[in-house]
């Protein structure tokens, strides 16, 4: 497997450990080095570097990866690499800087919680490489801000049998390593305030937001009472009764949650607002205090809510693909589980049906809706041995298809593991607004303290004229609003992308593809088809049926794409082969053969130079053809030349859609890379539409090429098909693979995949990422207006406690539905 490189490090190779035999996905190689591809090899263990070391042995106990952010060259490698090394408790310790991974054995289970911290104080930052065996994922309910997730990370964290916890916000998910039982988890997480469910129980069996809706519905009905009694002459001590009983209702999660928070030692919005509604009540402001914790618990309940639309845009994924399959059996049809058939047994799929699991056809024909995996709306034609992908839905034809993957193992299965994995990665922005806010939120709660202290006991005011304002600053220390606004953007567009073909890998790429102001694409295959086409026919004695059917004879003994265009071309016009026999092979000149007695030769000019046949006389002719980008194949005998066939690569059909839709976007400039000569360069060129090219390149040269476009002072992408573009993948900004669906190397490789063969896409990706960090820009100036404003407001007198609260929660939920604008984007 390619793994992407920073270029300065392209040269180094990337090596597997030496117990390890060669595969053809992963492309490693047992015990000897090996040529994989362009730029990149595989060696044993003694020939191991810095850029591929392998992991450590696992015979002693098992090795854990953890990704290493922050290395900008191979010596930060080694600096770590040598730093952990002297720990005694770590067995071995090995980082790759073109993997950008550390594998770590230790001694014991518990020195694998230290290595972040370790890593941290050497300048990097460590993070868990998501791995399947041992962890378990549950879903979580309840959170309403990064905050939250904090809160159960360092809850569960400070348990000895729990190793790794890792709980995203994003995606409302929690991974956990641990030797606790399932009930305990639940119990745990209980314990903070919040609700654990495993990953396998449905979303309708997990109704903790109804059970919060009725607890709120209760505080609010106490709250009507309580408010409605302060006006009818009802007696005092029954109105804050009602007020008491509005706080109790409505406060004690948010109380349990907040004295998890402060044993864990985090300051969460569930601190704040329990001490303000706390605080009130003391004050003898009951009717403020419910009206705080009533209009909190609405706000969380809205939230969560709108949060869990979002996180559904990658749910909706999961139910793409059906649970039972039907096999086809010794003594008939059997239904079986998906996770339950293996792989080479052959499935039954009706017309209308979905498709279970990945594989090949064996026996039918049919159209296959695959917009699920490539996003194409156009169903795709299917034949005997063409591969089809589990979730996509089978047209009007019963098919046999012989299973080529496990069910885990399938396409959708890794687009949505890796779009999980994106929308777990924090983008520079929102890391950026979470060092803010783990400094405003302390600062601001200082100060709020500071505030109902001072004044009062320096003569300036009333005790409960301060304190009631410094209730409503603890309110307004809370960053919810401002935390939310970029990673709900984040999740709502990759996950659109994905529902629409394209995978994006973290938040980081979606930015980046913003920010993108040169595109340069790999030519063959890219932006054209990849398959020669004869373009052009030019016959200088007999017709053109004689001259197509004499070539396609002799190139019927071939297997070069050239070859088979010629053939595929009289097989369009239907002109039959001829007798034929003593076919030969000139190596890199072209074939002859001898038809009804005469040699016939078939191959480049330079062929018949070298016989010494005079074609003066249409000299012209042929370098006409050559200027316009053909490549040129002359048929003839030793006496005189026949005809001349032009064969090309042509453009794709939406290509020149794409690159028009780019430059609507605001794309200007648009460069073609390749290898052909000048002359084709200029004429693919000009049908694509892409402002410049550069022609004449080595895969090596194409480095050269993004480095001169880098050096321009523009953030460049480059599209590829993902294996021989992957140095240029790599050296660009952005990369950008096509045709995901079908090679796993281009999934792994490119920052972003087009899952479709195709750029049609591209446009709507790029103009996707530019709303996203449009609408991120949005959140956070209205977060940080709202919140200023807040603090202005306060100090006169005219920011009452409950409208500190509204203006928070409300902050929170207009950036959330701001967000899911994202979802819609089509």
């Amino acid at each position: 497997m390619i793994t992407k490189e920073k270029a300065k490090d392209k040269e180094k190779d990337v090596c597997c450990s030496g117990n390890q035999e060669e595969t053809a996905e992963t492309g490693c190689c047992s015990g000897k080095k090996e040529e994989v591809s362009e730029g990149t090899s595989c060696c044993s263990n003694e020939e191991a570097s810095s850029a591929g070391t392998p992991a450590p042995s696992s015979e002693k106990g098992e090795t854990r990866e953890f990704y290493i952010r922050g290395m900008d060259c191979p010596s930060c490698a080694a600096t770590v690499e040598k730093s952990l090394n002297k720990n005694p408790g770590i067995r071995a310790a090995t980082v790759s800087y073109g993997t950008g991974k550390l594998a770590v054995g230790a001694y014991e289970p518990a020195v694998y919680k230290t290595i972040p911290d370790d890593v941290k104080k050497l300048g990097f930052e460590a993070v868990p490489a998501r791995q399947d065996h041992g962890y378990e994922t549950y879903r979580i309910a309840g959170m309403d801000c990064g905050s939250c997730a904090m809160t159960i990370e360092k809850h569960m964290g400070r348990l000895s049998s729990v190793e790794d916890v890792r709980v995203n916000f994003s995606t409302g998910n929690m991974q956990v390593l641990h030797g606790l039982t399932q009930e305990q988890i639940l119990k745990e997480v209980k314990k903070s305030g919040f609700e654990a469910y495993p990953e396998s129980v449905p979303e309708e069996e997990t109704p903790a937001w109804k059970k919060g809706s009725f607890v709120t519905v209760i505080s609010g009905v106490f709250l009507a009472l309580g408010f409605i009694g302060s006006f009818t002459g009802v007696p005092a001590i029954l109105v804050t009764l009602m007020y008491a009983i509005s706080i109790a209702t409505g406060g004690f999660k948010p109380v349990k949650s907040a004295y998890y928070a402060v044993r864990s030692k985090s300051l969460d919005m569930n601190v704040l607002m329990a001490s303000a509604a706390i605080g009130a009540a003391i004050i003898g402001e009951w009717f403020e205090g419910a009206m705080v914790v009533f209009l909190f618990a609405v706000g969380n309940l809205l939230q969560d809510r709108s949060m869990e639309k979002t996180r559904d845009s990658i749910r909706s994924l999961m139910d793409l693909t059906p649970a039972k399959a039907l096999v086809k059996t010794e003594n008939g049809l059997e239904e079986k589980n998906v996770g339950d058939v293996g792989v080479g047994e052959v499935l039954v799929v009706r017309p209308g049906d979905k498709i279970p699991i990945d594989g090949k056809v064996i026996s039918g024909t049919t159209s296959i809706n695959e917009a699920p995996i490539t996003g194409e709306s156009i169903p795709s034609d299917k034949d005997i041995g063409d591969v089809v992908y589990a979730g996509t839905l089978n047209g009007h034809g019963a098919l046999e298809i012989r299973v080529s993957t496990l069910s885990e193992d399938t396409a959708i299965a890794k687009i949505i593991h890796m779009v999980e994995e994106a929308q777990e990665k924090k983008a520079p922005t929102e890391a950026l607004i979470d060092r803010f806010a783990a400094v405003y939120t302390p600062v601001v709660f200082i100060l709020a303290l500071l505030v109902m202290v001072v004044p009062p006991l320096t003569g300036f005011g009333t005790w409960g004229e301060w304190v009631y304002k410094g209730l409503a600053l603890l309110v307004v220390a809370c960053p919810c609003a401002l935390v939310i606004s970029t990673p709900v953007a984040i999740v709502s567009a990759i996950g659109n992308a994905a529902k629409q073909g394209v995978l994006i890998k973290g938040g980081t790429y979606l930015e980046k593809a913003a920010a993108v102001k040169s595109i340069a694409f790999d030519k063959t295959g890219t932006l054209t088809e990849g398959k020669p086409k004869v373009a052009k026919t030019v016959v200088f004695s007999g017709n053109e049926e004689e001259l197509i059917s004499q070539a396609a004879t002799i190139e019927s003994q071939s297997s070069h794409p050239i070859a088979e265009a010629i053939l595929t071309y009289a097989k369009g016009k239907g002109i039959t082969l001829q007798e034929g026999e003593d076919f030969q092979t000139m190596a890199g000149q072209g074939a002859k053969g001898v038809i009804e007695g005469r040699e016939v030769f078939v191959g480049k000019p330079k062929l018949f130079e070298d016989m010494q046949i005079d074609f003066r006389n249409v000299q012209d002719e042929i370098s006409r053809l050559q200027e316009e980008g053909n490549t040129l194949v002359l048929v003839g005998t030793r006496e005189s030349i026949s005809g001349v066939i032009a064969v090309r690569d042509t453009i794709r059909e939406v290509t020149v859609r794409a690159i028009e839709r780019l430059k609507k976007n605001g794309m200007k400039d648009m460069v073609m890379l390749t290898g052909d000569n000048e002359g084709t360069a200029v004429n693919i060129a000009g049908e694509a539409g892409v402002t410049r090219h550069f022609a004449e390149l080595m895969p090596e040269d194409k480095v050269t090429a993004i480095q001169k476009l880098q050096n321009e002072g523009k953030q460049v992408a480059m599209v590829g098909d993902g294996i021989n573009d992957a140095p240029a993948l790599a050296t660009a900004d952005l990369g950008i693979a096509m045709g995901g669906a079908g090679t796993d190397t281009a999934m792994e490789t490119a920052d972003i995949v087009l899952m479709a063969d195709n750029l049609e896409k591209l446009p709507e990706t790029i103009s996707l990422s530019k709303k996203a960090l449009n609408i991120i820009k949005q959140n956070i100036w209205f977060s940080l207006l709202t919140k200023a404003a807040a603090l202005i407001l306060i100090f006169p007198g005219i920011l009452t406690l409950w409208m500190a609260v509204l203006s928070d929660t409300g902050a929170a939920l207009i950036v959330i539905l701001n967000s899911m604008r994202l979802l819609r984007n089509k």
